[in-house]
């Protein structure tokens, strides 16, 4: 049986904006612009929806200058660790809000260890789960 190991675009308000679903022994490195490619237009304000967001987060894993050069061009900002150095002051409180929603979708256990043998079927449960997420999200801001 494959594992697969959900990459997971968050807001701030640890809502799932994207999940990208890959084999558990596929290098995160290789997936990182993908992932925030496949984040969709998010409205807020009044005006044109945000295409991109202004950072992104990651560890020691996502560190290549390439990775970095392509968010740089797209005006993203890279907040990265470096490998070999000690991490980033501060940057434990930003990542919480990854684990967080990492925690949010194990609460379907169905999400904590993979049973389906199919993709689709495990995408589609993540679906519904980030879908859930959401909406309970969002009752809490209007209750």
């Amino acid at each position: 049986m494959t594992r697969a190991m959900p990459l997971t675009a968050t807001a701030r308000a640890r809502t799932p904006l994207h999940v990208h679903t890959t084999a558990a022994n596929v290098n995160d490195l290789t997936q990182a612009l993908a992932l925030v490619d496949g984040i969709p237009s998010v409205a807020g304000r009044p005006g044109r929806p945000r295409r991109r967001p202004d950072a992104v987060l990651g560890d020691k894993a996502y560190d290549s200058r390439a990775v970095c050069r392509e968010l740089r061009r797209r005006r993203i900002l890279p907040v990265i660790s470096r490998k070999g150095s000690p991490n980033i002051k501060g940057l434990g409180k930003l990542s919480y809000v990854v684990e967080r929603t990492f925690a949010l979708l194990h609460q379907f256990k169905r999400l904590a260890v993979r049973r389906e043998r199919r993709l689709e079927l495990h995408n589609t449960f993540l679906s519904l789960a980030c879908s859930l997420i959401c909406r309970r999200r969002l009752r809490k801001t209007h209750s």
